[in-house]
């Protein structure tokens, strides 16, 4: 019964590499499923009417039972302001005006990020990268079928113009993204981020994830959003560069 098992085993084993090319040989485009997620969550049609979206929520670090709040602009075609208020530790804040892409913080100063660094602060900041991910990225490519929360999803592999390759998770039923993992360019070196997003509900005609689950750094995390708000006026001097990071420029 033994040297059954173990001869079914090895059977198995070598007949595991042509089962996988197979697999992968039935595997959708990553295109498609690109093209499906946008339709899932309101069509190119419905994101082409957006210039700008303003967030609020709040952040929960994990077990430290450090709250924070949330305020997010993003407007077209690459301009973004965020700021977290974090209790007893000051103000985070994170930005591009389009060309310049920035960070500020009472723990670690003023900061201008080059290099990968800005390339990932400029990728994540392009509004239309949902809809026009070919700005954005030379390759993706779908790799395999795996589990995510006991959802099965389509593994994406995306590599970026410039930087490291971040690998999506796609709802397998209903093409929503429900996974990132990616190394994210810091000051501090490499590191590994996941991402977990959930809570979907519409906003507008948007169908977007109002909970986001992250790891990183051995530390996880947690943002909620509050309220969204499309297509509102934005005073320009949102995306204007802080002080300290024109002295930066200057120097």
């Amino acid at each position: 019964m033994k040297l059954t098992v173990t001869k079914i085993g090895l059977a198995l084993l070598l007949a595991a590499p042509a089962a996988r090319l197979l697999a992968a040989d039935e595997l959708p485009k990553a295109e498609t499923i690109l093209d499906k997620y946008v339709e899932a969550t309101g069509g190119k049609a419905a994101y082409d009417k957006l210039h700008n979206i303003v967030t609020t929520g709040s952040m929960s670090f994990g077990a430290m039972g450090i709250k924070a709040t949330v305020s997010s602009y993003h407007a077209v075609p690459n301009k973004t302001y965020t700021e977290i208020n974090i209790e007893g530790m000051g103000k985070i804040q994170d930005g591009t005006d389009g060309t310049v892409a920035w960070s500020l913080s009472a723990m670690q100063g003023p900061h201008i990020k080059d290099g990968e660094e800005k390339a990932q602060a400029m990728r994540e900041a392009d509004f239309r990268a949902e809809t026009d991910w070919k700005r954005e990225y030379k390759e993706v490519k779908t790799e395999a079928v795996e589990t995510v929360d006991g959802k099965d999803c389509y593994k994406v592999i995306m590599t970026p113009n410039t930087g490291s390759p971040a690998t999506r998770y796609y709802d397998k039923q209903t093409f929503l993204l429900v996974k990132v993992a990616m190394t994210a360019k810091t000051p501090m070196g490499d590191i590994p981020v996941e991402s977990v997003l959930e809570d979907y509900r519409k906003e507008g005609d948007i169908l977007m994830p109002h909970k986001t689950t992250l790891k990183q750094g051995g530390q996880e995390f947690s943002i909620t959003i509050d309220t969204v708000k499309y297509n509102v006026d934005i005073p320009p001097e949102t995306f204007a560069l802080p002080a300290e990071i024109q002295a930066l420029l200057k120097k």
